[in-house]
């Protein structure tokens, strides 16, 4: 790619912009030598790496990447035998500590199920050199100080040094708190020149403390002074800091050569974390743009939706659509000026370059943007009337250039195609010009005033025209680019709203001829056919949005419904599990009575078992009906001993005992007997007769006399748990050696509770999964004792 076209295009811009977004100079770098790629494979995996960013980003908002500095400068003097100092060696420890926690921030996003190819291979090539971080961050604090603890030696000194200054200070602090050295001093302070300790003495003083003069005041007046009393203790303290700085440059060539040791590995991350800055870098960019991946062929083939350009305001700016290299390989814009077609030429050509850098761009899903090997632009400006000439010589030099290199792998641009001469002779060698690069198979794009290049779209296949929308009513244009209508000039149309005489306007239109009025003409039916359809598709659209939002809403009510539905019948079951209870425990209480009387060998009164009935009546619970309908039958029902019936004032099942009256009927609940009028019952399964010895079979659901059986399937758990413990009973009085329990498979709930209810029920032997040919992992086999 030219960098000429980088620049005609505006990628160079877009790339300035693109350093906002990045965490380090490392970043910065890569993004400063960022070039369009020019083969399909090459594009896709920088496009993989960016959709990867824009993933991590999405999930965490943000990534850990502080700390991460450009240290390969360090690490190359390292290499040659350069003293690292302290600041450069924490440079390189931080740098380490940062790759080494972003490489555990992949490792754990990768952990938890996210596909990250390019990341991972990334983050697992870094090598952490904790033990190398560690030591430099052992010996060098975050101040950038070498630490006393980074040798024994070190700390030795230094405490031989805050001896010595200890004993300086107190020698010259005692002088100054000297009456009798009061006057002699300027001022009562202690302090340093030549890294000794002085103090500031008047002039006329001088010689009443003896010793050197290290310096002294501007005017004169004062002279800082190391008396003779302290220069022995001052001689230490040179020493000892000469001694430590020859131990602190020891351990900082220690340091040094363990990171020279390292130089490779430690470059290798700095590469590493540089490319995954970058590509977080690109991230960070396609979400303030609210970007897309485009999808990338080598065919030619650009269907942009929505596009927009990057650098114009993204709330203002009106999207494009447009499509190139399917049907049609050429595409000429036309209409007025400030419509917007040089804005479509550069955001066709930007939004191409920057799929082929690895970028996603401002546009809609699903958008398709071609590789090409190279892009021409001719771009720029119409100049005034007097520069006419030497734009038109520019632009044809340009041009010139542009068709001595292009081939079926281009793309070429052209803004204003043979503007800046006579109007017939630049028509004509546009479309010559056209033709030229369309034979070339290249794919072009040409804006152009000339009406002549709106008939040559028409005669022309794979040649198509389109234009930039202009209101008439508000002398504003619209920005939208038409696609398959050709650009009208307007002229009239402007010139009576503007308050133009019609006289005039019809005399100019008598001066065009009938084939150009015929085509004005057709082109303003097809602009207002576009608009009535556009305005119809609005309007289905608003009525599709508003039936959707009608169902929504539907669909929200019904959820509602349904879940206050299941609240209201939880409830009413908890207060009927409640009421049964009640009732359970007061029968079970007057039972108990009865039996206590019967032990105690008594005669049980008469008056004694009317009271207790009318206990045990009490006891059962009654519910409210609201005129509840039952349902009808046509002939009167005859219930007999051992039918199963519901009693409807209680809601619960029992059996018919006895008649007690023609519209009476005993029942009994459980443990319960009761008498309930014939109204008051409903018929839920008729009497059995009782099964022979060897043959009983207790059948809920499908069943077969040969193969006793109980199937469980469709029932809510706590529901089957009780009916196997009921059914095994039953099954072992009828002489079963084994039933089948068919809990089906499904979830395996039903079958994981049937399995551990047998295991542990007092009538089972041994348990195991049903055959092939006894439906398998669906049906449990119990052995009976």
């Amino acid at each position: 790619m030219q960098e000429k076209m980088l620049r005609v295009l505006e990628l160079r811009k877009v790339i300035d912009r693109l350093k906002k977004h990045a965490s380090c100079s490392l970043g910065l770098k890569k993004i400063d030598s960022l070039m369009p790629f020019t083969a399909l494979d090459d594009v896709n995996e920088a496009q993989d790496a960016t959709d990867e960013g824009v993933k991590v980003l999405r999930l965490k908002g943000q990534v850990p990447f502080g700390g991460i500095l450009d240290v390969s400068s360090n690490v190359k003097r390292s290499k040659i035998g350069s003293l690292l100092n302290e600041e450069d060696l924490m440079d390189i420890a931080s740098t380490l500590y940062g790759g080494r926690r972003f490489k555990r921030f992949i490792e754990g996003l990768v952990e938890d199920g996210i596909e990250l190819r390019i990341l991972k291979n990334a983050a697992e090539n870094i090598i952490p050199l904790h033990e190398l971080e560690q030591e430099i961050k052992s010996c060098i604090d975050d101040n950038g100080h070498m630490m006393d603890s980074a040798s024994q030696e070190l700390r030795a000194i230094r405490q031989q040094l805050r001896t010595f200054e200890t004993r300086v200070r107190e020698k010259l602090e005692s002088i100054v708190r000297s009456s009798s050295y009061q006057k002699m001093l300027s001022d009562s302070i202690i302090t340093i020149r030549n890294d000794r300790f002085v103090i500031p003495v008047k002039q006329e003083y001088r010689g009443n403390f003896g010793g050197m003069v290290h310096d002294q005041s501007a005017s004169g007046a004062t002279l800082f002074i190391e008396p003779q009393s302290v220069m022995t203790v001052n001689n230490q303290v040179k020493e000892a800091k000469a001694k430590e700085a020859r131990e602190v440059e020891k351990i900082l060539r220690e340091l040094t050569a363990k990171v020279a040791e390292h130089a490779d590995d430690i470059l290798l991350n700095v590469d590493i974390l540089a490319e995954m800055d970058f590509i977080l870098a690109k991230a960070r960019f396609a979400n303030e743009l609210k970007c897309t991946r485009p999808i990338m062929n080598d065919k030619g083939f650009i269907s942009l939706n929505s596009g927009r350009h990057p650098l114009l305001d993204q709330e203002t700016v009106v999207p494009t659509s447009v499509m190139l290299g399917g049907e049609y390989q050429s595409l000429v814009i036309t209409g007025p000026n400030t419509g917007g077609k040089t804005v479509t030429l550069k955001t066709i050509g930007l939004l191409t370059l920057m799929a082929q850098c690895g970028l996603q761009i401002p546009a809609g899903e699903e958008s398709e943007m071609a590789v090409f090997k190279t892009i021409y632009a001719d771009i720029g400006d119409e100049q005034s009337i007097e520069q006419s000439l030497s734009t038109f010589s520019s632009h044809m030099v340009n041009i010139v250039d542009i068709l001595n290199k292009i081939d079926f792998e281009s793309l070429v641009l052209f803004d204003e195609l043979g503007a800046g001469t006579d109007p017939q002779e630049g028509a004509a060698l546009a479309i010559s010009i056209l033709d030229f690069v369309f034979a070339r198979g290249a794919r072009v794009v040409a804006t152009t005033h000339y009406s002549e290049l709106k008939a040559y779209a028409y005669n022309r296949p794979g040649v198509m025209n389109a234009s930039v929308e202009f209101d008439v009513q508000t002398l504003r244009p619209t920005y939208r680019l038409l696609v398959g209508v050709p650009g009208r000039s307007n002229a009239f149309e402007i010139s009576k709203r503007l308050g133009l005489r019609q006289d005039i306007i019809d005399s100019a239109r008598s001066q065009i001829s009938e084939d150009e009025n015929k085509i004005d003409n057709m082109i303003k039916s097809l602009e207002d056919n576009r608009k009535k359809a556009e305005k119809e598709m609005e309007e289905a659209e608003g009525r599709r949005k508003e039936a959707e939002s009608i169902k929504s809403d539907l669909e929200k009510e019904l959820e509602l419904f349904q879940n206050e539905k299941d609240r209201l019948y939880e409830k009413a079951k908890q207060e009927a599990e409640k009421a049964i209870e009640k009732a359970r425990e007061t029968a079970e209480e007057i039972i108990h009575e009865i039996r206590e009387l019967q032990k105690s060998g008594g005669q049980i009164k008469e008056h004694k078992l009317i009271e207790a009935k009318k206990r045990l009546e009490e006891a059962v619970p009654k519910t409210k009906t609201k005129n509840k309908k039952v349902k009808a039958v046509s002939t009167k029902q005859e219930y007999v001993p051992g039918d199963e019936v519901r009693v409807l004032t209680v809601g619960q099942k029992g059996h018919i005992v006895e008649k007690v009256s023609n519209n009476e009927y005993q029942v009994q609940i459980g443990i319960l007997k009761m008498n309930v009028s014939e109204k008051d019952l409903e018929w839920v399964k008729q009497s059995k007769p009782k099964p022979e010895p060897r043959s009983f079979v207790k059948v809920s659901g499908n069943s077969d006399s040969s193969r006793p059986e109980l199937d469980l399937r469709g029932k809510r758990y706590e529901d089957a748990m009780l009916e196997v413990d009921r059914y095994l009973d039953e099954a072992l009085l009828a002489g079963f050696n084994q039933v089948y329990i068919i809990h089906g498979k499904g979830t395996g709930a039903l079958r994981k509770g049937v399995q551990e209810l047998l295991k542990t029920h007092r009538n089972v032997k041994s348990t195991r999964m049903g055959a092939a040919g006894e439906g398998g992992g669906g049906v449990t086999v119990a052995v009976l004792k």
